[in-house]
């Protein structure tokens, strides 16, 4: 019989349960106490006076009947534990894994047979004392399991001991009982495979072995400390053949040694590798081994390469080529890097490489280790696939690219289309006091369209960088290509032939119509100039249905319903180096003067801020496929709108009109234009100036015209509070740039329009017109 527990458990070695009647009526060490009191105060009241005794009595009393109290519980407590205990020797005697029951201050109440067998020697009185000769401070860990018990029912915790891994589990049961599980992680993995099957060890500067995986402690047959138990003849001789003291005693084996970081090595060991096998360099477990491995000259000649290496570089031998011919470096020389890990120079050497594969694209990262071989340094060099890394990086770059240019166009936009606009405007004022037949009339011209070719330049940087103000709406593709069509076939001209084709059943896209035939237009231009010759352009419109999410071109469209338009020619092709740079902005493959490069990043920036995707694939001389995918809406009624054409332009429009703009230029072009569509104009270059005008609740005023970006203010804000007392206004917003934010501010705003910068006379009076005529339509409240 070996004692369990300290009060009422016993276990023998078969792992029963029994217990004692005596122990369970026995006293603990204070109710021992409470009831020697007891007895001492009912002697002592003999011995004192009246009152004195009375009270020593009393106090007797309660004692005593405390200490009964006490010892029912304890047999009521007992009878349950006995009921807990052997429920848990039904459940966990058979059990392999370490089992114990305790009570709520860790007293051990039972332990099964593999407990015994895992803490042979050990004294089972409490938890924590068992696992003390394990871990260095189990009580900590004990009542952080034992809490997480408490709230949740059950917990566990994996910790690290001095004999490996173990997984302490407990489950909270009756009576406050706690079983508890203590499993060792090793043997719960023994049938899995291990990730490294070659035994390997890592070895620090003074010959301590501080890690030696699965293979190697089975190989050895324990865990060895130090290099010299394995080892019985040192110093190692690195892609020698060496003897090891294995479990089954003196084992020959091929030995590699790698050079790690903070004076570190790793140890591969190859197992049952005789003498008469070995190759005449010493160095046959590279095929071996599943990492992937060149040996070098430190001229970069590469001596020897592994099955995995070759697989990675895309090549069936690598034997006398030199490592530039493979691979190519992305900042520095690579016989420079060679020679500096070859001599020691530097830190630790590892590079991001590209392969030179013409089948696909793959990036790895090259870390170099020294070795020595006939009294020569060779080297190392340990292969990494770093493809998804890179494209990862790529992605971020291109998104700081994108954060970049459109910081940049946010800023000139702004003022530069303020500028534009002062210059469009004025030039618009002085062309309606020239007629075709004035000497100054053709000069106009001239300024006035090349400032619409600058205003259109920066519109496309801010279409690539994802800045413009979009205006979507759910439209049929058909209709809108439909309209188009006319203007397309004058852009491919007559050598060329455009043909579309459309499902019958094509559904619905949310997307700004303006934007959109602006993409379309750049693609079919771009086809058009792929084929000098003449030829075929094919516009296809078709739904698709994605069941899983698509890869492609570092990009993942999600499941779901798609509308695909796919531009198709005949022409050149692009070549598969520069198809990744075909949507960078300024990047084109055009002479001089034949184009900017924005065109493709243009449709770009357009799909992806509509939410859409485009790819191109290309085959060098056969043409090129440019798709768009837009996620399918469900088509939605109509509304009537006021057209553009429904005002009557010949006819002065009677209203007032508070015009907002910081820049004093564009203001006056506003003011005078709009005057002279018969409007009258209140003039403020501030916000705070145009809400002390709106203190006077006599003026009254129809349109408001403001800026978007002003000092102080901004006009959404202005417009809002002005609002709140005049909610019948109608708004009217110009600006040369707008940030994301400003279509979901504007949304909220009622009866608002956006305007564009730099814009022209008309487009400036059509749309205060419009807003007019909507405001003298709505009735004041």
């Amino acid at each position: 019989m070996s004692l369990i527990s300290g009060d009422a458990v016993l276990a023998d070695t078969t792992g029963h349960i029994s217990t004692s009647t005596t122990r369970s009526t026995r006293l603990t060490p204070r109710t021992r106490v409470a009831f020697v009191i007891a007895i001492g105060c009912f002697l002592a009241s003999y011995f004192v006076p009246a009152f004195p005794s009375l009270v020593l009595l009393l106090v007797s009393i309660l004692l005593l009947l405390a200490t009964g109290w006490i010892l029912v519980l304890n047999m009521l407590s007992h009878r349950a534990g006995s009921h807990m205990i052997r429920s848990a020797e039904q459940v966990f005697a058979e059990d392999t894994v370490a089992s114990f029951v305790t009570g709520v201050k860790g007293d051990i109440r039972y332990v099964n047979r593999a407990a015994e067998q895992l803490f042979e020697g050990q004294e089972f009185r409490t938890l924590a004392g068992v696992l003390q000769s394990s871990i260095a401070n189990p009580g900590p860990v004990l009542f952080r399991l034992e809490s997480r018990a408490v709230a949740r029912g059950a917990a566990h915790e994996d910790v690290v001991t001095r004999a490996g891994h173990i997984r302490i589990s407990v489950h909270r049961g009756r009576d406050d009982h706690y079983i508890w599980r203590i499993e060792k992680l090793e043997e719960r993995h023994a049938n899995e495979a291990d990730p490294m099957p070659l035994p390997m060890m890592t070895v620090g500067r003074n010959g301590a072995v501080l890690y030696m995986n699965t293979a190697a402690r089975d190989l050895i047959g324990e865990r060895a400390r130090t290099l010299d138990r394995v080892f019985p003849k040192l110093p190692l001789r690195s892609g020698q053949i060496n003897t090891i003291n294995s479990s089954e005693g003196a084992v020959s084996c091929l030995v590699v040694e790698l050079e790690g970081a903070t004076g570190r090595r790793e140890v591969f060991l190859l197992p049952g590798i005789a003498p008469t096998e070995r190759q005449p360099d010493g160095w046959a477990f590279f095929d071996e081994l599943p990492v992937p491995l060149l040996k070098l000259a430190r001229t970069g000649e590469i001596h020897l390469s592994n099955r995995p290496a070759r697989d990675l570089l895309g090549v069936e031998g690598c034997s006398g080529k030199i490592m530039s011919d493979l691979m190519e470096g992305l900042g520095r020389s690579i016989p420079d890097w060679l020679e500096d890990a070859a001599a020691g120079r530097g830190g630790v050497h590892s590079e991001f490489l590209r392969v030179k594969r013409e089948d696909r694209e793959v990036f790895l990262q090259v870390t170099l280790n020294r070795a020595t071989e006939a009294g020569e340094t060779v080297l190392i060099a340990v292969l990494s696939d770093a493809t998804k890394l890179k494209s990862l990086e790529a992605q971020f770059v291109q998104s700081q690219k994108m954060q970049a240019i459109g910081q940049l166009a946010g800023g000139v936009a702004h003022d530069f289309n303020n500028l534009l606009t002062a210059i469009t405007g004025h030039c618009d004022l002085l062309l309606l006091r020239h007629d075709q037949g004035d000497p100054n009339f053709a000069d106009l011209v001239q300024i006035n369209q090349n400032a619409n070719r600058a205003a259109a330049l920066v519109s496309q940087l801010l279409a690539y960088s994802r800045k413009q103000t979009l205006r979507p709406e759910v439209m049929d593709l058909r209709d809108m290509l439909s309209d188009l069509t006319h203007l397309l076939n004058r852009l491919v001209g007559e050598k060329v032939t455009l043909s579309l084709t459309h499902d019958p059943t094509l559904s619905s896209i949310r997307a700004d119509k303006r934007q959109l035939e602006q993409v379309l237009m750049n693609l079919v231009v771009n086809a058009r100039d792929a084929m000098p010759e003449g030829g075929d352009i094919r516009v296809r419109t078709e739904n698709i249905t994605l069941d899983d999410p698509l890869w492609r071109d570092r990009a993942i469209v999600a499941p779901g319903r798609y509308v695909r338009v796919s531009v198709e020619d005949g022409g050149v092709g692009i070549p598969a180096d520069k198809i990744q740079k075909v949507f960078e902005p300024f990047y084109t493959t055009k002479r001089t003067g034949e184009g900017t490069g924005l065109g493709l990043s243009t449709a770009y920036g357009i799909v992806k801020q509509t939410g859409g995707f485009i790819f191109v694939d290309s085959i060098l001389g056969e043409g090129t496929v440019f798709q768009l995918l837009f996620p399918a809406h469900d088509p939605v009624a109509v509304t009537e709108k006021i057209k553009a054409e429904e005002i009557a332009h010949n006819r002065p429009v009677e209203g007032v009109v508070l015009l907002v703009e910081d820049e004093a230029p564009v203001r006056a072009f506003a003011s005078r234009a709009l005057q002279m569509r018969g409007l009258t104009v209140l003039e403020a270059d501030s916000a705070e100036a145009a809400l002390e005008l709106l203190e006077d609740t006599t003026l009254n005023v129809d349109v408001f015209v403001s800026d978007v970006v002003m000092p102080g203010i901004d006009g959404p804000s202005w417009v809002i509070r002005a609002l709140q007392s005049r909610p019948e206004t109608q708004v009217v917003f110009m600006s040369g740039y707008a940030a994301e934010t400003f279509g979901e501010i504007q949304a909220r705003i009622p009866n608002s329009l956006f305007l564009p910068k730099p814009f022209s006379l008309t487009d400036l009076t059509d749309i205060v017109q419009r807003q007019m005529l909507r405001a003298k339509s709505v009735p004041a409240e």
